[in-house]
């Protein structure tokens, strides 16, 4: 990095102003809106507020000038488009930004942005570490800002509705969550391409912002940037905070007891870092036994019926998925399980009879909606109320999947304090709820 360079980035946000911090929204007002990262994922979102007429992207940032062309087509008039984030935050005519840069950039340009006095929409997982999400919080409530984060299934009705269900105790106690993950990537998977130049006009060194330096390799950026432990807790954390985030909800927890995992590279296809194969257990109050599923399948499913979730009840099993979910009813059996001995078989025999479900089968479709979710930004921007998926709650569901990553990295079963943010029986684990920031980054303190 040149001196010039680290100078620019050693500029502290203490003179920037929160002019929004105190502006009324009028009714007919439209929200301005600054979107930073125009990827795959920016792309996808840009297009949920574009639906709604009562905001207005008046600017663009991203590293990569193809995105930032590519989004003004898409946007019309003349937004501003800037490769360096800062200056999108210096507009006084941006109400909000909308973060989806690679993970290892969230905590900054989030705490940057509220600092700023701009509302922020960050998409999932909120951070990369434990002490990033909490501290992200502090920011947000120390500046008074409106934080929506990018976990669109609690904007849904067929998320409030599974929740709801369970919560009734219709499918009895809940002993056991599954969530999966299959995704057949053998044998290809994302290549193993040689390390060499960055494109012309694509700032390597920026790109990696915080995390260490590397040398440059296609596959750490643009999407796969989630296959490397730089950048990303894989699909621990790239789907396995949008499941954690559901069972928190339907359970009413917010932080697992205990955790631990297994798994690796195993089938070893690729130039990845995160696991292809990989199983995570969660202990959650209420004596709910949570787990993560990984693996390279395209043929049978892990469940009993394909879906993304599966909540089995002593009365009943709920799959879910982004369609819609399934109750399948479990025979209730009105007697005790029998004593085997070789003198009465015929207990054995009759042990079935009479069973019969208690609960009725039922299927209901349902859709979930990146639109619905930026609407309820834009309702939160204007009324000040708490987004459908506050800081606190989307940190808690990202540090679940985290420990997790820190279960398999210690390969030990780990005992989380809630309260404390803390691993209470292994000192060593606690050294990885922050991740070290690549001189001359530091996370703002409070």
């Amino acid at each position: 990095m040149t001196p010039s360079r680290r100078g620019l980035y050693r500029a502290t946000f203490a003179g920037l102003t929160a002019l929004s911090a105190s502006r009324v929204m009028g009714a007919n007002e439209r929200i301005r809106l600054g979107l930073i990262g125009l990827g795959n994922r920016g792309d996808q979102v840009l297009s949920a507020f574009l639906e709604h007429p009562d905001c207005q992207v008046v600017a663009l940032c991203d590293l990569w000038e193809p995105y930032r062309q590519y989004a003004a087509s898409r946007v019309g008039g003349d937004p501003l488009s800037v490769k360096d984030y800062r200056r999108l935050l210096d507009q006084q005519d941006v109400d909000a930004v909308v973060i989806c840069t690679p993970d290892h950039w969230h905590a900054l340009q989030t705490i940057h942005a509220c600092q700023a006095g701009k509302d922020v929409y960050v998409e999932k997982p909120l951070s990369v570490s434990v002490v990033e999400g909490r501290r992200m919080i502090q920011h947000a409530e120390k500046h008074g800002r409106v934080v929506q984060v990018g976990i669109q299934r609690l904007s849904s009705a067929l998320g409030k509705e599974v929740s709801s269900l369970i919560q009734s105790g219709e499918l009895g106690k809940i002993t056991a969550v599954r969530a999966f993950h299959i995704q057949n990537e053998w044998p290809h998977g994302i290549g193993r391409p040689e390390d060499g130049t960055p494109p012309d006009g694509f700032d390597w060194d920026a790109w990696q912002g915080p995390a260490p330096e590397r040398p440059y390799n296609v596959n750490r950026t643009f999407y796969r940037f989630r296959w490397f432990d730089d950048y990303s807790g894989g699909q621990l954390t790239n789907f396995g905070v949008h499941y954690l985030a559901s069972i928190h909800w339907a359970l009413g927890v917010e932080a697992p007891l205990s955790v631990t995992a297994i798994g690796g590279k195993f089938a070893d296809y690729d130039n990845r870092e995160i696991p292809d194969t990989l199983e995570v257990l969660w202990h959650y109050p209420g004596d709910v036994l949570v787990s993560f599923t990984q693996f390279n399948s395209s043929a049978a499913p892990a469940s009993a019926r394909p879906c993304e979730i599966e909540f089995r009840g002593t009365k009943g099993t709920l799959y879910l998925d982004l369609n819609g979910y399934e109750v399948a009813p479990e025979s209730i059996i009105p007697r005790e399980f029998p004593a085997r001995t070789p003198l009465n078989r015929s207990l054995e025999r009759g042990y079935h009879v009479g069973a019969s479900p208690q609960i009725e089968p039922r299927k209901v479709r349902g859709r979930i909606r990146d639109a619905d979710h930026a609407r309820d930004f834009l309702d939160r921007v204007r009324d000040r109320r708490t987004p459908s998926c506050p800081l606190e709650f989307a940190h808690r569901a990202t540090s679940a999947a985290l420990i997790g990553r820190i279960a398999l990295r210690c390969r030990a079963l780990l005992d989380w304090d809630a309260a404390s943010e803390e691993f209470t029986n292994h000192e060593e684990a606690n050294r990885h709820l922050m991740v070290a920031y690549r001189p001359p980054y530091q996370l703002p303190p409070v």
